[in-house]
């Protein structure tokens, strides 16, 4: 009884920690998950490449698969993850993780689901996990199903899905330090809301960039992290730019003909270069 899960990373338009609403876009960098269920009764993990991580998000998702698709069973697990997502960057490693787990532990057990409620699976098991804030709707979906997604978080339902424009590609600039969301200063981020409602009414609109930039602004200044990877981006012919997640990754969307130009002028330390995940059926909505 073996499976296989696989999901994407995601890069943020709106972040939904100020409002509970929030709006993301799937990346081409991905996590991927073997489950290999046993009647261990024990559930053992292996983060490949990041030994000392927290295991316990995988743990939860296996636990949850079970309870709700085999309840009764006496199973355990050894679950194996990899992933070109790095950890703690705002770049929705978590979210991808849960995601990956969830279909391969579902796999296993030969049980098909609805994407949406795998998702729910995932995300649930994150709040249990005290790795997310909010559950992260928005940026599991964007994971999982691709293209735009914007999400009432607290609802669990997805707003409105679509796609980003063709021909586009992604840049993200990843500095070396860690955000952990045990040190997020909470309170000062709702503060935001108001910025952070402006950004998202945009992002209903369909203007990408500018809700890009406005969450940008908005949540750097309370993180206390820079703009500079985001305004050198704008300068220098990308589509849109902006902090991801909490950090400290910046994304940058960029026109191929404009790619070599950025970059030239971002230069190549810290940065990964990758795709848009653009995902398919964006007719889903519920």
């Amino acid at each position: 009884m073996k499976g296989q899960g696989m999901s994407h990373g995601a890069g943020t338009i709106v972040n939904a920690i100020a409002t509970g609403k929030g709006a993301a876009f799937g990346l081409d960098l991905r996590t991927t998950a073997t489950v290999e269920l046993n009647s261990s009764g024990t559930i053992e993990v292996e983060i490949a490449g990041f030994r000392g991580e927290d295991a316990s998000l995988a743990e939860r998702c296996v636990r949850n698969v079970l309870s709700m698709a085999a309840p009764g069973g006496e199973y355990g697990a050894k679950v194996v993850t990899c992933s070109q997502i790095p950890i703690s960057r705002g770049l929705k490693s978590s979210s991808a993780a849960a995601n990956a787990v969830v279909l391969a532990t579902l796999d296993a057990l030969g049980v098909s689901m609805d994407p949406l409620k795998a998702i729910r699976i995932g995300t649930r098991s994150a709040l249990e996990a005290k790795v997310s804030v909010t559950g992260a709707f928005d940026d599991a979906c964007a994971s999982l199903l691709g293209g735009v997604v914007l999400t009432d978080n607290s609802k669990e339902r997805i707003l409105r899905r679509d796609a980003l424009p063709e021909g586009l590609r992604a840049l993200v600039h990843v500095p070396e330090m860690q955000i952990r969301k045990q040190q997020l200063p909470l309170q000062k981020m709702k503060t935001l809301a108001p910025a952070v409602e402006a950004a998202f009414l945009k992002a209903r609109r369909g203007e990408y960039a500018q809700a890009m930039l406005i969450n940008s602004l908005s949540y750097s200044a309370a993180l206390g992290l820079s703009m500079e990877m985001t305004f050198k981006a704008l300068a220098n012919g990308a589509f849109a730019a902006g902090l991801s997640g909490t950090g400290p990754a910046t994304v940058m969307l960029v026109e191929d003909r404009n790619f070599d130009l950025l970059l030239d002028a971002v230069g190549r330390k810290d940065m990964i270069v990758t795709e848009v995940f653009h995902g398919e059926n964006l007719e889903g909505s519920k």
